[in-house]
């Protein structure tokens, strides 16, 4: 058969040099591409080979060989596979030369110019196109097991391409780069260097099913043994995650996980998942020891390592697990997954989140197991890892159940030793509604809160929040079991109701007798308050400020702020104990004199004493230390 020039469509010509220039974005997934072809070649022979006993195949050494040829300057990826007839080679170029290339093109162009990357599955075979990007001329050599005649492929890349038959092809394929020079500034490497081959196998095609060989760089000679070294192997084909446990070492679980994770330590906890049916996957995750430096830092990487059969595809895939575990390290392998042309970005289909919300409940699962069965472990990944997964919170509404069972919060209720909210549920006093808690910056300044001070008194249980996410957090949950989330430091909080039916009468008592107090207080406090009124959480202090019960609290305004959202300063309610000295003197002088200046001044300490109380600041500092100065020296 003579050799037969085809010449390129238009369209087909312009999306050629547009997988040469535009779509990958490292020259070095050439090699990642040809291997990954290979690999499927030989996972096709073994099927056929199954389906068809009697097919006249070589299936006693599969594996995938490497050739370089420094002074001709070639690369060459051969494999020993299902090969390919004349012509399957003819479909597979008509595959990019046929008739919807136009369309795909369109399609490809509106993508780019919509500011997003080349989100189109890879249908069209570009991974043998890449080796383009580092040649000027690529052939392909063929024969399809069970045939005795073979297929020669080539082209530059430009206008034409050539096919013809060929008599003495071994079974398989390989694929020869003519490479161009190597021009490091465009991130054009030697190719024909063993280290640059060794580097990018054992990056992206490690765990392949299949050897990876290469040649020795020099001729091979005999050693002192009388043996010719023979070809090197460059992959480990040690996929831990496709293995069963009994065949892994805890060891080696480790030393991948410090591969992956650039961690000296050994993980905490180890997670395999193994995905079977309409779409398989398998997962092989850690926990860490130790929390990373940058956990909290916006531009941090976070993310698995994906790989599709075996094939690395990128190392920190965002979409396989919620940012609030951004923590968990490890490898998600699929056997199938829509990616772009490029194999660079992940689609978003169900598969993705499928495999999202699967990887997502066996985390949690695990912690929960960890929880119930290692206490010490729980207490070791809470400690690292509690702040991020509270996150989720008020990310996750879905796994919100699942993270309210393994959270666990500092309380009143022991010094040391934290709580779950279910354990805070079952020592609830009789009549008791609401879930109490109170956030600040650490404990010792929470218990020295006012707020604080009738429930420490009544023996009533509260929840110690000091990270900045329980602000927030709180608000979104709302409840647990049909219990509400209540902060000692907003709205109206009545515990008399809870202790003493007869209380009632007191309370009314008081408000006529502080009702003139408390109208004039709120008239000269009104640019910084909504409301004076009596405490009935206060027992010691002479007066606290808190949030009504559906406005923000100062902190969650200053994080709103620090974000850049500017939201309106809320007013704040200032209530006063009618048991302290304090009080019961500023409501005789308030009664008794006519001229209130003097008072209206003790007001203003009053309120920014009440501020400072809870970790604030007055409104105007300078001022604020003025008048305490005064009135201290008054005092000498």
């Amino acid at each position: 058969m003579p050799t037969e020039t085809f010449e390129f469509q238009v369209e087909a010509r312009q999306l050629l040099q547009l997988m040469i220039h535009s779509v990958y974005s490292n020259k070095d997934v050439f090699l990642r591409e040809l291997v990954s072809n290979a690999s499927d070649a030989l996972d096709k022979l073994r099927l056929e080979k199954l389906r068809d006993d009697s097919l006249d195949a070589d299936v006693s050494d599969p594996h995938i060989e490497i050739d370089v040829d420094k002074d001709a300057r070639t690369l060459t990826v051969r494999d020993n596979g299902i090969g390919m007839s004349y012509e399957e080679v003819g479909q597979l170029i008509g595959t990019i030369a046929n008739s919807g290339t136009a369309e795909f093109l369109r399609e490809l162009r509106e993508a780019q110019e919509g500011g997003g990357t080349e989100g189109l599955i890879g249908q069209f075979g570009v991974g043998f196109y890449s080796g383009f990007m580092v040649a000027d001329e690529v052939t392909l050599v063929t024969r399809r097991a069970g045939e005795s005649q073979g297929t020669r492929w080539t082209s530059r890349g430009e206008g034409t391409y050539t096919l013809e038959a060929v008599d003495d092809a071994p079974q398989g394929t390989s694929v020869t780069l003519h490479l161009k020079p190597a021009d490091p500034e465009n991130q054009l490497h030697d190719y024909t260097s063993p280290w640059k081959i060794r580097e990018i196998i054992q990056r992206y095609s490690d765990f392949i099913t299949w050897p990876i060989r290469m040649a020795p760089e020099a001729p091979a000679t005999a050693d002192a043994s009388g043996e010719t070294p023979g070809p090197e192997t460059l992959n480990s084909m040690k996929a831990l995650w496709a293995r069963s446990r009994e065949e892994v070492s805890e060891d080696e679980y480790h030393e991948l996980y410090k591969h992956i994770a650039h961690d000296w330590r050994d993980p905490l906890e180890t997670i395999r998942l193994q995905a079977e049916g309409t779409f398989e996957y398998q997962a092989l995750l850690f926990l860490p020891a130790h929390a990373p430096h940058d956990l909290f830092t916006r531009d941090a990487k976070r993310g698995v390592q994906l790989y599709v059969k075996r094939v690395f595809i990128m190392d920190d895939c965002e979409a396989l697990l919620p940012p609030y575990l951004r923590f968990v390290k490890g490898v998600v392998d699929a056997a199938d997954l829509s990616l772009n042309v490029s194999r660079e970005i992940l689609q978003q289909d169900r598969h993705i989140e499928m495999m999202r919300r699967r990887l997502t409940k066996k985390v949690l699962s695990t912690v929960k197991d960890m929880m119930a069965k290692d206490q010490d472990r729980y207490t070791t990944f809470w400690r690292e890892f509690g702040t991020a997964l509270k996150e989720g919170l008020v990310t996750d509404a879905e796994n919100r159940d699942a993270l309210l069972a393994v959270a666990s919060f500092a309380s009143t209720h022991h010094e040391t030793e934290p709580t779950t909210l279910k354990q805070y549920v079952e020592r609830m006093r009789d009549g008791q509604d609401d879930i109490y808690y109170l956030t600040g910056e650490s404990r010792q300044s929470i218990e020295n809160s006012p707020h604080m001070e009738a429930f420490r008194e009544r023996g009533i249980e509260v929840l110690l929040l000091t990270d900045a996410v329980d602000e927030v957090w709180a608000d979104a949950v709302g409840e647990y079991e049909g219990k509400k989330l209540r902060s000692v430091a907003k709205g109206r909080i009545d515990l008399d109701a809870e202790d003493d039916d007869t209380a009632d009468g007191e309370r009314e008592k008081q408000s006529e007798e502080y009702a003139g107090l408390l109208g004039w207080m709120k008239d000269q406090l009104t640019e910084d308050i909504k409301e004076v009124c009596l405490s009935s959480r206060l027992t010691v202090s002479p007066a606290c400020v808190v949030s009504d019960a559906h406005d923000l609290t100062p902190a969650l305004e200053n994080m709103y702020r620090a974000m850049g959202q500017e939201v309106p300063r809320a007013k704040r309610i200032l209530e006063l104990n009618p048991d302290h000295q304090l009080v019961k003197g500023l409501n005789q002088a308030y009664k008794e004199r006519e001229d209130r200046a003097e008072l209206a001044e003790t007001a203003e300490l009053l309120h920014g004493l009440a501020v400072l109380a809870e970790g604030g600041q007055p409104k105007e500092p300078a001022r604020f230390v003025k008048l305490m100065a005064d009135r201290l020296e008054r005092a000498l």
